[in-house]
């Protein structure tokens, strides 16, 4: 199985990547604990929230890529608590610079402080911004078919459509939407906000993600280490079992898991009738 996986490797951008399972950054006791439970989850690409982490813009205080080094992790820097398209912009900016040119990047824009959905009007704006300007962006986004392809038409490197509201842990609501989402897309489409356990990151992984992000699923579990070691297993698993095809469903329609041809009885039981009709 896992000769199969580290072959299965995931593309972004023109990057592979062996792991398909990526992890924020924030919400952790510390960054020693930070760097603990991502090193648990295999993760290679790691979320920031620029508005939110000492990456360097704050001499004297702990700064978190002294516990990410650049071998190890690719950092894609995020735009969460941003409500414009402008203050998306200018936070993703201000990332290329503090990350000497870095362009990949997460690009949320919320609608309400209560949900942090996402505000899909300027979502769109900042996108084709950001493209033209010659970041490579990830996207959250709502599960709308029709939105996730005019982002996939803009230039978006992937598409992250939320299986539930951020931090909610409710799992996925929509699958179908997730599907037909999945099943339009020339490119990487990643579950995004919701997911509670490991479970709900297989489920992702078996409807056809490319992979899923989180980060209070891990981060606020009692024990995130061992979380985040749970949810690098379930990504597997669904994505295994994504591959190997599971059976089709069937309402009232059993069927044996053996040949019943030969079975113990049988015979017994033909030689019965047999000699009754003698």
């Amino acid at each position: 199985m896992q000769d199969a996986l580290t072959q299965d490797t995931l593309t972004i951008a023109g990057v592979e990547y062996q792991s398909r399972l990526l992890v924020g950054t924030g919400k952790y006791r510390d960054f020693a604990q930070t760097r603990e439970a991502l090193d648990a989850s295999g993760a290679q690409i790691v979320t920031v929230a620029i508005r939110r982490t000492n990456l360097g813009q704050n001499p004297g205080e702990p700064n978190l890529l002294d516990y990410l080094p650049a071998d190890r992790f690719t950092l894609l820097p995020n735009t969460a608590g941003c409500y414009s398209a402008d203050d998306a912009v200018r936070t993703l900016r201000l990332a290329r610079e503090l990350l000497d040119g870095h362009d990949l990047v997460k690009l949320e824009v919320l609608g309400d402080p209560h949900t942090l959905f996402p505000n899909m009007p300027e979502t769109l704006k900042a996108a084709e911004t950001l493209v033209k300007d010659g970041f490579k962006v990830m996207v959250y986004c709502t599960d709308d078919p029709i939105q996730s392809r005019m982002l996939e038409d803009i230039g978006c490197v992937a598409i992250m459509p939320l299986a539930s509201l951020i931090g909610s842990g409710m799992g996925i609501l929509n699958p179908w939407n997730l599907r037909l989402i999945i099943d339009q897309s020339k490119v990487p489409v990643l579950v995004d906000a919701g997911v509670g356990t490991a479970s709900d990151a297989a489920i992702a992984m078996e409807l056809g993600c490319d992979g899923v992000l989180m980060n209070t699923a891990i981060a606020g579990a009692q024990d995130p280490v061992r979380m985040a070691r749970a949810m690098k297993k379930g990504v597997e698993a669904g994505r295994d079992a994504y591959l190997a095809g599971r059976v089709p469903k069937k309402l009232y329609s059993a069927a044996p898991s053996s040949p019943t041809e030969g079975m113990i009885g049988k015979a017994a039981d033909s030689k019965a009738t047999v000699g009754k009709a003698a």
